[in-house]
This record gives C-alpha cells, structure tokens and sequence, in this order.
C-alpha cells in the first residue's frame, strides 16, 4: 500500500471539481500514512514514495516531475514568503528527511541527499547534500544507473 495511489485518486477527483471527495481523500491519506499530499499538488507519471510515504509533506502548489522517487520524512514547500513553492524536475531522487523549500527549481537527474535542506536551485545532473544544501558532485550518467534496486 502507498500513499500515491491514494493520492492519484484524490487528484482525479480534483481534476473532475469534486474537491470534497478529494480532501476527503488527503484526510485519509493523512490519517493512514501521517502525511500531508494534497490532491492538488501535481506530482508526475511514474513517480513514487519510498515506505509508502510516511511522514512526507507537500506543499498544495508543488509540481513534480516524473519518475521521482520520495523518501520518507520529507518536506517539500514554501518559506515565509508565500510567493513561491518548490518546482521539481524528472528523475530525481529525494533522500529521506530532505526539505526542499521556497520558490526553487531542482533540475532533471538530481539526487538530494538525506537531511538536505534545498534553499537554492539545483541545476540538471547533479548531487547535492548539506544544510544548506551544496553541489558535492556532477553526474553524466541516469541517476538510476547509481542508485541500485530502485527499482
């Protein structure tokens, strides 16, 4: 069990305007997995949460790319300025723990370490790590081809 179906079903609804279906969905996906997803969040085809998504929180405007895999205990929204909310590319990895916060842009084929704190936008074919969060090392290979038994 996961929490993106979940999740899927509830964006269905959102998408056909039946919005207190859909929060009744995110209440459940809260209640079971202790993790805020709204339906409203885009999140892509192919993308997943690692443990069923448990503790993760998303901001309601967050866009997500897809084939991105979420650890658990990870927090992707806004700062104090509610201006902007976290874009994130294809193909990334998000380690447990991470927070990704503000109005950033993390490129395609990235990795994010665990306990990151993104502040920052990170370019395509990167790792990044720390707080805050810093380049460590270029990548010119898929991310997948690292990461072994992702999938």
């Amino acid at each position: 069990m996961n929490s993106i179906n979940f999740y899927r079903f509830g964006n269905f609804l959102y998408r056909k305007r039946l919005y207190q279906l859909s929060k009744f969905v995110s209440g459940f996906i809260f209640l079971i997995f202790n993790s805020y997803i709204p339906s409203s969040a885009t999140i892509g085809r192919g993308s997943r949460f690692a443990y069923g998504g448990i503790g993760v929180v998303i901001h309601s405007k967050a866009v997500i790319g897809d084939r991105v895999i979420i650890g658990q205990g990870v927090t992707i929204g806004r700062q104090l300025d509610p201006a902007g909310v976290p874009i994130i590319g294809n193909d990334v990895y998000i380690s447990a723990g991470a927070r990704l916060l503000g109005d950033i842009a993390v490129g395609n084929n990235v990795i994010v370490g665990a306990n990151a704190v993104v502040v920052k936008d990170v370019p395509d074919n990167s790792i990044v790590a720390g707080v805050p969060a810093k380049i460590i090392r270029k990548i010119d290979q898929p991310i997948y081809d690292l990461l072994k038994n992702i999938y």
